[in-house]
Parts: structure tokens; sequence; C-alpha cells
């Protein structure tokens, strides 16, 4: 556990993850597209993949993708998989 900006955060893999309600809150600002390819990169689909399933291109995706990782406030594809499982996991706990 660490603190960075007054927060708690575990570290994971190359960076940092948050303990509190940072992705629960960022996830109520997601486009339903956005959505979708959070679900897509969760599942570990590549951007060609992701790109086919939605029918968009492949520069959109990487678009969606730059702007997830903004409001996740994340560094790399890895951690916005790992953001999508902790808000999953926390919308699950919320609803029981």
């Amino acid at each position: 556990m660490a603190m960075k900006n007054g927060r708690k955060w575990e570290t994971a893999m190359d960076g940092f993850l948050p303990t509190q309600t940072l992705f629960t809150d960022s996830a109520t600002r997601l486009t339903p597209m956005q959505q979708k390819i959070l679900k897509g990169v969760q599942s570990g689909r590549l951007n060609k993949q992701i790109a086919f399933d939605l029918g968009i291109a492949e520069a959109t995706v990487k678009a969606h993708m730059t702007a997830l990782m903004r409001k996740l406030n994340v560094r790399n594809r890895t951690q916005v998989a790992l953001a999508a499982q902790f808000m999953e996991q926390h919308a699950s706990e919320r609803a029981a």
C-alpha cells in the first residue's frame, strides 16, 4: 500500500491501481461505446478484434482507448483491464 496524491494505492504490475472509488466514479462517466470497448479489453481482445465486433475502424477503438485511459487515470491496456475488473467487482458488491 502506498500513498499518491492523498489516496491509498496498491502497486500492480507496472503502475498503480486505486483502492478508493476512482474507478467506480469514472464508470458512470463512460460512454456506451467506451463501455463496450472496456468489456472487449477485459476479455483480452485486440483492438482489431474489438473494431470488427463493433463494426468500427481500429483507429476509432484506439481513440476510445486513449479516452478510457485518461478517464480511468491509467497508463496502459493492462491497467484498463484491471480497472474493468475492479469496477465489475464493486458493481456486484453494491448490487448485493
